[in-house]
């Protein structure tokens, strides 16, 4: 599939056929939206987007407190694929924990549509866990994308450490040199939580985070948790920027998660509430993208 500019019109080019931008169907629109996408059929890499789709590894430093220490690839011990045991074809199979508060993410340069005066955006996921009986830490970041910090330009979902565990979103907008983050536990800030969050092991969940005017510095931003298509909860009228450089900022995946994750995807747009139950109703529907140069 290629879009094509017409006399200012989009073309939809699909095996020579040419739709109208307006007569695209939904599954065309989501396919178009789609900005990076990694199935983990083969490979534990995206196999659709213009950034750098392969993982990167991120540990504390071992002796400068503060500090990071980033490596090309990842630990395959850790991280492996599952063939044929994901919700759509293979899955990203994560055992263990990696060391010193280690975490592998893909770079989030070309890869998310983050743009200085506002922009907006979805991420979507599929998990496959059990955060009550599988998880060996405090905090589990299934997804994480910051530059700074989780509270500190951080968008990110997570399993606390309630128990039962609760499934959160974050929105937290940039800090200034020494100014200290909201607490989680104030009611201002910009999380959406589901108590007892009712996932287990050998059940497939389909988790979107969506979003609209952020780094607009306006108080006009919304966020959205949808999980299997369903909304959990919104931010409404917030004002909250990320302030990220995005060749230092990253999408953190399998952050202390152990168990199967799939069909990870980031669209340049937000999306509506139709096209979010789409993906929940058609887990596949972006494998097309995999063909794409």
């Amino acid at each position: 599939m290629r879009l094509l500019i017409v006399s200012g019109c989009v073309l939809l080019a699909c095996s020579g056929n040419y739709v109208w931008g307006d007569e695209m169907s939904e599954r065309d629109k989501l396919q178009a939206a789609a900005m990076f996408y990694a199935s983990f059929d083969e490979a534990a890499q995206g196999d659709f987007g213009e950034g750098i789709k392969q993982f990167s590894t991120r540990f504390n430093h071992e002796s400068k407190a503060g500090e990071f220490v980033f490596e090309k690839g990842f630990d395959d011990k850790v991280f492996r694929i599952a063939p044929q045991k994901g919700i759509h074809g293979g899955a990203l199979e994560v055992v263990d924990v990696l060391p010193r508060n280690g975490r592998i993410y893909f770079p989030a340069h070309q890869n998310i549509a983050f743009k200085p005066g506002g922009w907006s955006g979805a991420a979507s996921m599929w998990l496959n866990t059990n955060p009550n009986e599988l998880l060996k830490t405090t905090f589990c970041d299934p997804l994480q994308m910051t530059q700074f910090g989780a509270h500190n330009g951080g968008l990110w979902v997570d399993f606390n450490n309630a128990k039962p565990r609760d499934m959160r979103m974050g929105a937290f907008t940039s800090l200034a040199v020494g100014q200290k983050p909201t607490p989680e536990n104030d009611p201002q800030a910009p999380l959406i939580q589901l108590p007892a969050v009712p996932l287990k092991s050998g059940e497939w969940h389909h988790v979107v985070l969506n979003w609209q005017n952020f780094d607009t510095g306006k108080p006009d931003a919304q966020a959205e948790l949808y999980l299997d298509g369903k909304r959990i909860g919104q931010l409404q009228n917030r004002t909250i920027s990320m302030n990220w450089d995005t060749q230092k900022a990253g999408l953190y995946v399998a952050v202390n998660y152990i168990g199967l994750l799939d069909e990870f995807s980031i669209f340049r747009r937000s999306l509506t509430a139709a096209e979010i139950n789409r993906l929940y109703q058609e887990p596949g529907l972006l494998a097309p993208l995999k063909k794409q140069p």
